[in-house]
């Protein structure tokens, strides 16, 4: 099923009886598997309005994020929130489209500063389980009447409802980037570094360490972005700052400055390789411990260490590591998947929350039913 227009799409909820497989582009793989018709939001497509002078654009919920992605640079801005792409590390194909990543709240490296995805929504447009249209936000920053359903419908996974036109802010592009590089570190001083930097005046808009970067050896990477003087004045200030961790360099040239970030964004270390792929959040002092309880785990730190990627053996108990945080199973067989559950289980209060939440937004419960179980 691919409807063209949200009373096509309304018309469709409503009548069906059966479990919906709600999909973008087919580009996140992520959940356990859903046995039922699919729902395809592709034919909800196109930019509806963009306003370069105030920052905002409407589109549906089926546009190509490459399309939305390509007008904002024409105008010299960018989305906030960096989405990755995951097709690679996921093993899929098809194109990612706006709607997939807001259900998906995905959020890349900027996040640790500038926010999530979910921060950047002004409003959202969407068909519920009983095929009611809801409308919740607008498309000015200054909207705070009601419930905000607009950040619960962020990160929801097509479980409350079936996006159909989201309108969000945008922010400009930076003029220049640095990026400082440190081989070498262990994981504690290379999140010891993050943190520090972050804790800095200085703007920090990136940081991430690979325990294994192109060459092999560990890097860490800290990003700053803006004027170009003021780039070039925070970006010595965080050499005086770390330089008895190590010994940080500059990286000024902007292809291989973005050609990094999307190293991280993407998850690229682990793209093509046997194992399995979890997602940690957890508290970044603690993440080089929980790393080194998993055998045989390799880990890319995002977010300051506070997101930790690791790729372990199939079958790694990783939950049983954690001392707090959570653990999101992204990439394993369907089998895995069903048994270990993708997302982290709730506590029992969380749980009757949120299942109370299903019930009122799909009372026939046929929207990715069990996806987020």
């Amino acid at each position: 099923m691919r409807p063209d227009s949200e009373a096509e799409l309304a018309e469709m909820i409503a009548a069906a009886e059966a479990p919906l497989r709600i999909g973008g582009g087919g580009t996140r793989d992520v959940g356990r598997a859903i046995a039922g018709d699919m729902l395809e939001t592709g034919g909800l497509s196109g930019i509806r309005l963009y306003e370069p002078g105030a920052l905002t654009m409407v589109a549906g919920a089926g546009t190509p994020l490459a399309e939305i992605e390509a007008a904002l640079a024409a105008e010299g801005q960018r989305l906030a929130f960096e989405p990755g792409d995951w097709r690679g590390l996921l093993g899929t194909e098809g194109e990612s489209t706006i709607g997939g990543v807001v259900a998906a709240n995905v959020s890349g490296p900027r996040r640790v500063t500038a926010g999530a995805c979910r921060d950047f929504m002004l409003g959202v447009r969407f068909v519920d389980g009983a095929g009611r249209i809801v409308k919740n936000g607008g498309r000015v920053m200054k909207n705070v009447t009601g419930y905000d359903l607009v950040k619960l419908m962020s990160g929801s996974w097509g479980t409350l409802g079936v996006l159909s036109e989201v309108s969000f802010k945008v922010l400009p592009e930076a003029e220049a980037r640095g990026v400082l590089l440190c081989e070498g570190l262990s994981d504690v001083q290379a999140v010891s570094a993050l943190s520090r930097a972050l804790g800095a005046p200085w703007e920090v808009s990136g940081a991430a360490h690979l325990q294994r970067g192109l060459d092999g050896a560990p890097v860490t990477m800290i990003r700053v972005e803006g004027l170009a003087d003021s780039v070039a004045y925070r970006c010595g200030e965080l050499q005086k700052l770390l330089a008895d961790i190590g010994d940080f360099t500059v990286e000024r040239d902007p292809e291989r400055t973005a050609a990094g970030w999307r190293y991280i964004r993407d998850v690229a270390p682990f793209h093509g390789r046997a194992g399995e792929v979890w997602r940690l959040s957890v508290t970044p002092s603690q993440a080089p411990e929980i790393v080194a309880r998993l055998d045989g785990a390799e880990a890319v730190y995002d977010w300051g260490g506070g997101l930790v990627w690791v790729l372990v053996p199939d079958g790694t108990p990783v939950r049983a590591a954690l001392t707090g945080g959570h653990a999101t199973l992204f990439r394993a067989s369907a089998a895995r998947r069903a048994e270990a559950g993708v997302f982290q289980p709730q506590p029992a209060p969380l749980a009757a929350l949120e299942a109370g939440l299903r019930a009122k937004f799909d009372p026939k419960g046929i929207l990715n039913p069990g996806l987020m179980g």
